[in-house]
């Protein structure tokens, strides 16, 4: 049987549990006063509390469980533990935020500096939740069954279904409000995105360099990571070079090019962003 790590899961619990508080925070003090549906379930609650007589915390404590329980049935146990937790715990925690502040209306006075505000915050939080394989739920649930049964990629999934919330908002709100919608749902994704994909983006530095062998052992020794040398030859006059291929993470990469800035400016290098990689190991 599996020990349990209680002071890991501990961590993991406050972790989730502060991620989903600033989520909270994001959507009561300032998506909430904005009045827009920016791609999310809390922003589908707020444009049905203007036909259903309940607070937004009730409304979208209803449709995460409506959502979880679907997501079971159609989809399996894939959202695990950590998603139905944020889930349940979201809607907890505006409901708390209600009561302390019953009377709030804008931090800000202005509903573009709102939509703003909540698109900056929110993905702080949905980032974190993302960072330790979790979500708060809503939407990611829709997007895992569209998947499914529509064989639609995940990301296309969840665009769609944020922009269907943020249409929505037609239904109720000005065309300003609704173009703020859809326009906040997009630069949402951007944010996202770049907390998400741009922190965890790799380097891959192709190197061209006469004190090939200092460079090779710096990348070895000091950085701890792996190179690949191959030959190349030099289209003009047919020179021959070894250029090293390393792949580096953002601190990584600003130490490399500090050394080689010192060792040898002249050096020729060629940098690559790098989203993904896989090993295989051989057979």
């Amino acid at each position: 049987m599996k020990k349990i790590n209680v002071s890991a899961l501990l961590k993991e619990g406050l972790i989730l549990t502060a991620a989903t508080a600033i989520i909270a925070s994001a959507v009561f003090f300032f998506l909430a006063p904005s009045h827009t549906s920016i791609s999310s379930i809390s922003g589908l609650g707020i444009v049905l509390q203007n036909f259903i007589p309940l607070p937004l915390s009730a409304i979208t404590m209803a449709l995460n469980v409506v959502l979880l329980v679907i997501g079971f049935l159609t989809c399996g146990r894939e959202f695990g533990a950590k998603t139905v937790y944020t889930s349940i715990l979201l809607p907890l925690f505006i409901g708390l935020l209600e009561l302390i502040f019953p009377s709030f209306k804008s931090l800000t006075g202005s509903q573009e500096l709102d939509a703003l505000c909540y698109i900056l915050v929110v993905s702080l939080g949905l980032s974190i939740l993302f960072n330790r394989n979790a979500s708060s739920g809503g939407l990611d649930i829709v997007a895992k069954m569209m998947n499914k049964f529509l064989h639609m990629d995940l990301g296309k999934a969840m665009s769609l279904a944020g922009m269907c919330v943020a249409l929505s908002s037609a239904l109720v709100y000005d065309s300003k409000t609704v173009v703020l919608s859809v326009l906040g749902t997009y630069f949402n994704g951007m944010v996202l995105d770049h907390f998400i994909f741009d922190q965890n983006m790799k380097r891959r530095v192709c190197i061209i360099t006469a004190k090939e062998e200092e460079l090779r052992r710096f990348i070895i020794e000091d950085l701890h990571s792996g190179a690949t040398i191959y030959e190349a030859i030099g289209a003009y006059n047919f020179d021959k070079h070894n250029e090293i291929i390393t792949i580096v993470d953002k601190t990584e990469y600003q130490k490399l090019m500090t050394f080689i800035n010192k060792i040898d400016p002249a050096a020729f290098i060629t940098v690559y962003h790098v989203s993904s990689m896989k090993y295989r190991p051989k057979k």
